[in-house]
């Protein structure tokens, strides 16, 4: 009898020892994460909120719409892990302080140019021109973004600095939630929004004025000198 000739293996076809059942492990599982929001980043932030379709941030993972959707919900809650992993990326190494000087006035100097900074990143402005840009259209991307907790974080931190620091009488019955968070949008809104387009981007010397003259400006309402 003539022997039997085998079929040719398929190239694309896995080996036995790749087509192991069961859950990936903890280390490929998290590479699979990241590249789905690496992927997501990248087109969220260059064609838009709402441009950008599950079925192409998968398309582009070279995952299934399965295995999105057992990582994240739905898309509002991707785009705030999206925002939650860029605000990860702009803290400080654990070398630098975020708490630095002897006096309120430097300290929040030192914290307001960090801020600042961060908030000046491409990806951070690119960030700010989707929310400028689709918020309306888009409610959920808005509630996304607030979600992410980094501006609550910020807050939480000044205020713990403005009530250690309280000199006056005046200060002592001032919301230091609600100063801190005019005091963040003090330090941010109007470099941010030149930064984007609306007017002329402030340089090096002019920022750092600018925490200056924001700062002072701040502790002297905060301590009722005025």
């Amino acid at each position: 009898m003539p022997s039997r000739i085998s079929k040719p293996t398929l190239e694309s076809e896995p080996s036995p020892a790749k087509r192991r059942s069961g859950r990936p492990s903890r280390e490929a599982a998290g590479q699979l994460g990241d590249r789905i929001l690496d992927v997501a980043t990248d087109l969220l932030l260059t064609h838009g909120y709402g441009a950008t379709s599950i079925e192409a941030i998968a398309r582009k993972a070279r995952v299934s719409k399965r295995t999105f959707y057992h990582r994240f919900q739905d898309k509002p809650a991707l785009m705030s892990a999206v925002v939650v992993r860029l605000i990860d990326g702009l803290r400080p190494p654990p070398h630098v302080p975020l708490i630095d000087g002897t006096d309120l006035e430097q300290i929040l100097g030192h914290l307001g140019s960090m801020i600042l900074h961060a908030a000046l990143t491409p990806r951070v402005l690119a960030l700010q021109r989707l929310i400028v840009a689709e918020s309306k259209r888009f409610p959920d991307l808005a509630t996304a973004v607030a979600r992410s907790g980094g501006r609550q974080e910020a807050v939480a931190l000044i205020s713990e600095l403005l009530v250690r620091h309280r000199r006056s009488p005046a200060a002592a019955g001032l919301d230091a939630s609600f100063a801190a968070q005019q005091f963040l949008q003090m330090i941010v809104s109007l470099p941010q929004l030149r930064a984007i387009g609306l007017g002329t981007p402030m340089t090096p010397e002019e920022l750092g004025a600018w925490v200056r003259s924001t700062v002072a400006l701040f502790l002297d309402g905060f301590n009722g000198t005025t």
